[in-house]
Parts: structure tokens; C-alpha cells; sequence
């Protein structure tokens, strides 16, 4: 295999069960978590430490790993670990309740906030690319993006089609760590996907996992495929080898119109994630090593020539929207004037949800053990029994989601939510009715954590789209109250320069001092999105602030004032 090749490489596989190495439950939940994310079943390209989104790392070489992991097991309960860009670079005393390990990765001071000033940082060995999840240890899979890929192709439903799918079909682009969800999120939304992945081997990824129905190389078969599937109102995903500039021109010519169309390769890094057509005697590694100027320029041209297609499509009915990866971005300094004319996801269709506090919540068994997750299911069913969506969705993922890696479920719940499902597990654990500690994360894709103009925040109502201190307050948040870890990066989903943001992990292990952790952390993270929401103005924001008693110091009618 290929990580023979690869120094200090050996396959890894997170410890099962509540036997722990490690002096407390935060610091062996944070050990398992970053061997979790190096899983085979789980990572990318696990030999090379990337764990999805192109080069999205869990640690900038094997001997920072191996470094990390001894180091967790020898720190105390009064200790921190600190991870500068996937490097354990000190311990300091702190105290019990503060997190075990405090992480960041990818930052850099704005102006050499670029490709070029991480490229060159990185290729020294000072700096590593966290994305999102992979560096700050709390990625599941596929299954972690999976229901807000489901949730975005459900609000299109709603917004577009009657609410629901069937009889649609959505094009798209990108099989990945990310973009895998998307076939079986419309096909649980009802709909026909077709989706487009120039690696064979994610392809067939997805089919193992039971993410996509078909597989073929042929744009005939698999447009006849999906067209037959739309007429009987029958859902169905096809995946399609080839490349997305390529193959959407020409749909474009042959007079096929989808009815969604959307993308998710990996063009937040240009260079290294999207990938041009080559001739069939070329190789697009040798190809970027030995010339970077000329693959420079063929990304370039197939990025115009993909948009374009995807402009061209809006025109002639196609609901298009941009799924986050910065595509519309390149395009623009491409020379593609109108990129944005279509919008992106969350504007279009999450919006909404982040007023709430809505957003992404994980949990993972520690015990390895997946009868621990349908426990929880069932917890969380009777917890929330008025919550149409988490009820299908629940009752949809413990049915039809194939687990990677250690035992996992997402969820989207909101403020005062999240807290009262958290404490549940830990009560759970406390009582033995889970047989080992639940830990509990999210994306850093989430209602107030991230300041990303072409993605989370794009279009705020009050034009704060750029402002970073939201996700820098949540990062201070999250220490302040508890969190096991936490982590701040720069770049993920979006590429260097587009994106500052912040995650959480909190392990419930059924003591009291979790308790409070949970309760604290749980609490004030998603209720800092609903602050964010409603300072920049939306109603739905400041009526649930206000419902559930938020403190908005600037919303208050200030003492003396006529």
C-alpha cells in the first residue's frame, strides 16, 4: 500500500472500552479522537495524515503524532496541552476545569493570509492545513456533514419544489470526505442525484459505505439512468467518473437541464484539491510538480469552463447555489464576471436554522460499541418527541448510515437543546446505561463560530460579513466554560485568507465536573450564534433571545434614555 512508503506509517485504529492509558477522560477521549480521525475507514489519505478536504490534516508529521499521543497520556488534570498547526509546542499548569487542550491551526496575520505564504510555511515544516475537523480531532466521516447536506436539500425542497425531491434531479461534483454526503442527503430528501467524481477509488467508497446506488463512466447511461428515476419519482444516486469541467459543458450542449445544480470538489485549494482534465498520457501529479505555472493555468480554465456551465444551466431553469467551497470565488479571478450570480448555501437555505442556534451536533462511544449510539437515538427520540426533522432524521441515519471509525451520530439541535441532550448522555454514562464516556463536538461550520464572507456569514443582513471577532469570541467562550478542547483555524472550506473559525469538544465521561463542563459549554456556545444572529439583526434571532432568556447588554433599553 502506499503508506509503506511513508515514514513512521502504521495503521491506526482508536482504543475501544473504558479502560483508559491516559490520566483523565478528556485526554483519552482527545487520544482516541485524533487516532479516530487516522482511521483507514475514516480518513482520506491516512498514510499522509490528511484526513478529508484536500490536504486537511490531524498532525504536520508522524513525529508530531507520536509526540501528541505520548504527551496525552502524561498530562495531568491540571494541565494544557498546546498545538500550534498539528505540533505539541508546550504543556502549561492551568486548572481542572480548564480544557486539556487548546489548539491552532493554519492562522496567519491577514496580509500573508494566502496559498502562496502557507505553501511556502508548510514546505519548511512550520505550518500545517487543519480544514476543519481534521485538525481539531472530532471528524466521523461522511455521516458528520451528512444531515446538513440533507438539510440544505430539504429547505431547497421547500423553498422550490413543493417540499420535497421526487421527480428532481440534482447535479453535482465532488465524492470526498465532504461532498460524499451529497447523493444519499437527496436521496433521503427524495430526489435523483447525479454526481461527478474524477476518483474512481471515492466512487467506490461511496458505494461500500451504501452513499450511492450506482456507478458508471458513461454520461449517456448515467443521464438516461437519472432521467428514468425522475419520471417514475423513484430516488436514486449515480455516481459518474469523470471531470466536472469537462462533463458539464457538455451536458450544457447535449440540452440536459437538471433541476439542482451545485458543487463540492475541492476548489478551496486550487492548486492541490481541484484537479483540470489532462491528456491520457499525463500524470496531474508530475504535471503540478513539474510545471505549477501551466496547472495553474489548465485549473484555471477548467474552473471558468465549470462555472460557466453552471451559469448556463441557471439560465435555463436550473435552482443553482454554491455549496461553500469557494468555487465561485476562483471563478471570479478567473475572469468570470457574473460568478456570483448564484448564491450560496447558507443565505439560500440555513440561514434560518443559525438564528435558532441551530447547527451541527456530534456525539461519539468511546466504547467502540455501536448499541451505545442506538441507546442515545432512542434518548434523543423521547427527549425531543415535537422535532419532526430530528425524528426522521434519527430514525433515517440509525437505519441507513454505515458508521467510520468509532461508533458516531450527528444531529442538528439548537440552543437549549444541545445542552439538555448532553447532559442526558452524561447521566447516561453515570448510570451505566452507555458502557464507557460519549464525547460530544460539531463542525466548525455552526450558527456563531465562523467568520467566512463567501460561505457561513455570506450576505448578513447588517453587512458584518467579514467580521472575525464572532468566532474569536467563541473560541474565548468555549474556554471559559469548560470545553475539553478547543481549537481555532483559518482557511477550512473556504482556502487561506477566506475563513477564520472556531470548535468544541466536550467529553461526557458521567461525573459532576462533566456535568458543569456540559452544562456551561453546551449552553453558551450555540447561544453565542443566536447573539451573533440578532446583533446583526435578524428577528428571528432577537425573539429567541429574548424567549430564552439571552443577555444582550446592547439590546436592553439603556437606564436614563428618553
Amino acid at each position: 500500500m502506499a503508506g509503506d512508503l511513508v515514514p513512521g506509517y502504521v495503521p491506526i485504529k482508536a482504543p475501544r472500552g473504558n479502560t483508559r492509558t491516559a490520566k483523565g477522560w478528556i485526554q483519552e477521549a482527545a487520544k482516541r479522537m485524533l487516532m479516530n480521525n487516522l482511521d483507514s475507514e475514516v480518513a482520506e489519505k491516512p498514510e499522509e495524515l490528511i484526513v478529508y478536504g484536500g490536504r486537511g490534516k490531524a498532525a504536520r508529521n508522524w513525529e508530531c503524532y507520536h509526540k501528541i499521543i505520548e504527551t496525552l497520556d502524561r498530562l495531568e488534570n491540571n494541565q494544557t496541552l498546546l498545538i500550534q498547526s498539528g505540533k505539541p509546542v508546550g504543556v502549561v499548569e492551568t486548572h481542572r476545569l480548564a480544557p486539556r487542550v487548546l489548539i491552532a491551526n493554519s492562522n496567519l496575520v491577514p496580509r500573508w493570509a494566502n496559498w502562496e505564504e502557507f505553501d511556502r510555511l508548510d514546505r519548511a515544516g512550520l505550518m500545517m492545513y487543519g480544514q476543519m475537523t481534521a485538525g481539531s480531532w472530532i471528524y466521523i466521516g461522511t455521516q458528520g456533514i451528512l444531515q446538513g447536506t440533507y438539510e440544505t436539500f430539504k429547505s431547497a425542497a421547500r423553498q422550490h419544489f413543493n417540499n420535497t425531491l421526487a421527480g428532481t434531479i440534482t447535479v453535482t461534483a465532488g465524492l470526498g470526505g465532504m461532498g460524499g454526503a451529497q447523493p444519499l442527503a437527496v436521496k433521503l430528501a427524495g430526489g435523483v442525484s447525479l454526481c461527478i467524481e474524477v476518483d474512481a477509488s471515492r466512487i467506490e467508497r461511496r458505494l461500500k459505505t451504501r452513499y450511492l446506488d450506482r456507478a458508471t463512466t458513461s454520461l449517456t447511461e448515467a443521464i438516461a439512468l437519472a432521467c428514468d428515476a425522475k419520471k417514475s419519482r423513484t430516488a436514486l444516486s449515480i455516481g459518474l467518473q469523470g471531470n466536472a469541467a469537462e462533463i458539464l459543458p457538455k451536458m450544457v450542449q447535449m440540452g440536459f437541464t437538471p433541476d439542482l445544480v451545485t458543487d463540492q470538489t475541492s476548489a478551496h485549494d486550487p492548486m492541490w484539491g481541484y484537479l483540470p482534465p489532462t491528456r491520457a498520457d499525463e500524470d496531474v501529479n508530475t504535471l503540478r510538480e513539474q510545471n505549477p505555472k501551466l496547472y495553474a493555468e489548465r485549473v484555471n480554465v477548467a474552473i471558468v469552463n465549470h462555472v460557466g456551465a453552471i451559469l448556463a444551466m441557471q439560465k435555463r431553469g436550473t435552482i443553482a447555489f454554491d455549496y461553500g467551497n469557494n468555487l465561485r470565488a476562483q471563478a471570479k479571478l478567473a475572469g468570470v464576471d457574473d460568478a456570483f450570480s448564484y448564491p450560496g448555501f447558507v443565505p439560500a437555505f440555513i440561514r434560518d436554522s443559525f438564528c435558532e442556534g441551530r447547527g451541527p451536533f456530534r456525539w461519539v462511544a468511546l466504547s467502540g460499541d455501536p448499541a451505545d449510539i442506538a441507546k442515545t437515538d432512542e434518548a434523543l427520540l423521547k427527549l425531543f418527541p415535537d422535532d419532526v426533522r430530528l425524528q426522521e432524521w434519527l430514525r433515517f441515519a440509525s437505519g441507513q448510515v454505515a458508521f467510520q471509525g468509532l461508533p458516531a451520530r450527528i444531529c442538528w439541535l439548537g440552543y437549549r437543546e444541545r445542552d439538555r441532550a448532553g447532559l442526558l448522555f452524561n447521566k447516561m454514562v453515570r448510570e451505566g446505561t452507555i458502557s464507557a464516556p460519549i464525547v460530544i463536538g460539531r463542525d466548525h461550520l455552526d450558527a456563531g463560530s465562523v467568520a467566512s464572507p463567501y460561505r457561513e456569514t455570506e450576505a448578513m443582513l447588517d453587512g458584518s460579513d467579514a467580521v472575525s471577532d464572532w468566532a474569536l469570541l467563541n473560541f474565548a467562550t468555549g474556554i471559559a466554560s469548560g470545553a475539553g478542547w478547543m481549537s481555532f483555524h483559518h482557511g477550512g472550506g473556504v482556502g487561506m485568507g477566506y475563513s477564520q473559525h472556531a470548535g468544541l469538544v466536550a467529553v461526557a465521561d458521567g461525573s459532576d465536573e462533566a456535568e458543569e463542563r456540559l452544562r456551561l459549554c453546551l449552553t453558551n456556545d450555540p447561544g453565542l450564534g443566536v447573539i451573533r444572529h440578532a446583533d446583526a439583526g435578524y428577528e428571528k434571532a432577537q425573539r429567541i433571545a429574548g424567549e430564552r432568556g439571552l443577555d444582550m447588554p446592547s439590546m436592553r433599553p439603556t437606564p436614563g434614555a428618553r
